[in-house]
């Protein structure tokens, strides 16, 4: 076992973590237990801008945000902002390369990255610490590897993002009564060959409607494709909805979420987001494996297609893929039934749609 970097609390840490939605939202209790163990250290969180509007307002972290659209100019801001600083530890949380450039501009003593095996796209290049080896760890696990290496060995599983008060607002008026069952569909992720067909969601929608006295949500971002998705979804619909796609914001649309029932969504952003306030997400899987990738907590209610997907598109049992292997391919999706969607809503209604745990 790896000696702890810190016996003593350090004074700074700077945790490197642009991006996506879902990623930093499994970040989050990571950051969540280094304050809770170590209340004086000064965290600084550099992240990027569309994750800034979602956590940006969170007290005792400092943000720096990095624009990743902004090419060279975004690591000048970005090393002009560090000017003169220097950190006891940076926490280098991302694979990816334009990451690892940007942490050339972080100064620290200890850089902690990925072990070997696990840094890909030459991350190890741009550290001197590793975290333990491990591996076909969920992707929340693994970035409590780094907490560890500190020498943290609990964890805070909360996430506790304030909502102002204009989001509790919009999130009454897209669900007056909480106590009445809402379905939230988000349908679309930032890959489009996650997606769904636009008829199975109709179908589970109006089947939530039908079986379970649901009141349907569809919610989703301001993109021509979500934007079409949402209208199409309604029209096909036998059941009546409400389609708020591209009316809110990221606070407004969690502040939804905490009061819904159960969101159906395949592995996109919002299925992370929905377990930071404690609902429910019947997950869609097949070209991702929700085991490593899934919502945190309710990989129970998730359909997991993906070793089926892996024996259809790669003649391999998805224990035989590596553990980041995606199968992003045409059809695949198709391998998710509608059957297969219901079969997971009744069961999550049948136990009472249990919310999940956000604050241990």
């Amino acid at each position: 076992m790896k000696q702890p970097l810190f016996t003593t609390p350090p004074s700074s840490i700077c945790i490197l973590r642009l991006s996506a939605l879902g990623d930093v939202c499994h970040v989050l209790p990571v950051v969540r237990t280094l304050q809770d163990t170590w209340p004086s250290t000064q965290l600084t969180w550099i992240l990027g801008k569309l994750e800034h509007k979602l956590l940006g307002h969170i007290p005792g972290i400092e943000f720096i945000v990095f624009d990743k659209n902004a090419g060279g100019q975004g690591y000048r801001d970005l090393r002009s902002q560090l000017r003169g600083r220097r950190f006891d530890a940076l926490l280098h949380m991302q694979l990816a390369l334009r990451a690892s450039i940007a942490s050339i501009m972080v100064p620290a003593r200890h850089r902690l990255g990925f072990d070997r095996a696990r840094a890909r796209e030459g991350q190890w290049l741009f550290t001197n610490a590793k975290i333990a080896a491990r591996s076909r760890e969920h992707v929340l696990d693994s970035l409590f590897g780094f907490a560890e290496r500190l020498g943290i060995t609990t964890r805070s599983m909360r996430w506790d993002i304030p909502l102002p008060d204009s989001a509790l607002a919009y999130a009454s008026e897209a669900i007056p009564d909480p106590a009445r069952p809402t379905l939230v569909l988000s349908p679309c992720s930032s890959h489009e060959l996650r997606n769904w067909s636009v008829a199975r969601y109709a179908a589970l929608a109006d089947h939530a409607v039908q079986r379970h006295g649901m009141d349907v949500l569809l919610c989703g971002g301001r993109s021509p494709l979500e934007l079409e998705y949402g209208a199409q979804i309604e029209q096909a619909m036998r059941q009546p909805c409400r389609n708020l796609i591209g009316r809110d914001t990221l606070l407004e649309f969690l502040a939804t979420l905490q009061r819904a029932t159960a969101l159906v969504s395949p592995d996109s952003g919002p299925a992370h987001m929905a377990t930071t306030v404690g609902t429910p997400v019947i997950g869609l899987y097949a070209p991702t494996n929700p085991e490593r990738s899934g919502p945190y907590y309710s990989r129970r209610w998730c359909v997991d297609r993906y070793d089926r997907a892996a024996t259809r598109f790669l003649n391999r049992s998805a224990g035989k893929l590596p553990w980041t292997e995606k199968i992003e391919l045409p059809g695949v999706m198709d391998l998710v039934e509608v059957d297969d969607a219901i079969e997971k809503l009744d069961e999550l209604m049948l136990a009472g749609a249990p919310r999940t745990p956000t604050g241990i």
